[in-house]
């Protein structure tokens, strides 16, 4: 299992992992936070008191007014850093303005809910997190300096070494331990919510009749391919095959075979193509990244494949996965007109989360028969939910989320 966040790290190895560089980089994590916070209340505190004190001024207004947006700036630092601790980052949650002046710049961002809570993020760092930052990098390393100072020949000070030792053993795990916690914080301040994951961003709506009716005809699909395709190929070879019985001693018999022969192959092409469509093996075999993979190297457009999963998931939510994104990157082969497409797969907080894009001309719409609402009614029996963001021009992404506790 490829290890992505110091949390993993910590949880996965005990005993190696003090030999590997998480250690490190969580402790440049929490240097760099508590470096940058500092900076960042000196700076806030006195552009605060600026604004307040010319408040009467214009120059005050606007003084205030960068206080609100520094929280942008801090997020996207912050955004930077938290891939020394969690390897997939953070994705930025703004939208591009309508207009590139510095106007529609500033109107769109005070009117996102992301700006206030980067905001609050930056407010909560130098108020709380900076201090915890600093509190936990002390207890690691200044309190085993501070014991190790009494006097070794001292009986007294022997209770002293005995908490350095300890403090100074545990001081890794404590600082990775507490700089997952930070990232985690960091997370829920500035991750994407679901509107704001891409443009026009919709939920793909679901019901449960819609729900029996995909069901129903998934059962007719079946049934009419077995009947209409690799059946009635079984029943002409039989024909054929009765034909030359029938002309054992006739010329024709040699071609005859040899298209009975023919009809037979095609026949079997089609089964195997059935069955690994109903109960692909590879899925079964290897899991969901190596299904996927295999998906993706019959496909007609170029597909990036980046799903990292700790271990294998409940069967059910497996199998649901794999037949959403198959067909989902179906629909991107037939209807995006897209040269590229990627597949995203990560759990988080025991939800498996699933991001189907490309670079197609996008306006993808539910309500107009795009097999999307089918894809929604297939999740609702796990639980899951559909996302969509599809802006005329593209790019498309649809985000699949499915509940997914692994025991």
């Amino acid at each position: 299992m490829r290890v992505t966040t110091a949390w993993q790290a910590l949880a996965h190895h005990p005993l190696r992992f003090l030999l590997t560089p998480w250690p490190w980089r969580s402790l440049l994590y929490l240097l760099s936070g508590g470096i940058l916070n500092l900076i960042v209340f000196a700076v806030l505190a006195a552009a605060t008191v600026l604004g307040v004190i010319f408040f009467v001024a214009v120059v005050g207004i606007v003084v205030l007014l960068l206080v609100a947006l520094s929280g942008i700036v801090v997020a996207r630092v912050e955004r930077l850093r938290i891939r020394l601790v969690d390897l997939d980052g953070i994705a930025d949650p703004h939208r591009r303005p309508l207009a590139p002046d510095a106007r529609s710049w500033v109107r769109t961002r005070f009117s996102e809910p992301a700006t206030w809570r980067e905001f609050g993020f930056a407010a909560f760092s130098v108020t709380a997190l900076c201090w915890l930052d600093i509190t936990v990098l002390a207890f690691a390393f200044v309190l085993p300096v501070l014991s190790f100072r009494a006097p070794i020949d001292d009986p007294s000070a022997w209770p002293w070494w005995f908490i350095g030792v300890v403090t100074l053993a545990a001081g890794p795990y404590l600082v990775t331990a507490w700089a997952g916690a930070h990232a985690a914080l960091a997370r829920i301040f500035l991750a994407p919510r679901d509107d704001e994951i891409g443009v026009d961003l919709t939920d793909v709506s679901k019901s449960r009749a819609r729900l029996i009716d995909a069901f129903e005809s998934e059962r007719v699909r079946i049934e009419r391919d077995l009947h209409d395709g690799a059946q009635q190929r079984l029943v002409t070879l039989g024909m054929n095959l009765g034909l030359a019985r029938l002309d054992a001693n006739d010329p024709a018999l040699e071609a005859r075979l040899s298209d009975a022969q023919g009809q037979l192959t095609v026949a079997l092409a089609e089964l195997r193509d059935l069955v690994r469509g109903l109960n692909p093996q590879v899925l079964a075999d290897n899991g969901l990244a190596a299904a996927v993979a295999d998906v993706a190297s019959r496909s007609s457009i170029d597909t990036e494949i980046d799903i990292r999963l700790p271990e294998r998931v409940p069967h059910r939510v497996e199998t649901t996965a794999y037949f959403v994104v198959t067909e989902a990157l179906t629909n991107v082969s037939r209807h995006s007109r897209a040269t590229r497409a990627r597949v995203h797969g990560r759990i988080y907080a025991d939800i498996l989360v699933l991001e189907i894009s490309d670079d197609g001309v996008g306006g993808a719409d539910p309500r107009v028969g795009t097999g999307l609402t089918g894809l929604a009614d297939r999740l609702d029996v796990v639980a899951g939910q559909l996302k969509l963001s599809s802006p005329a021009g593209g790019p498309t992404t649809l985000r699949v989320e499915i509940p997914c506790r692994i025991a």
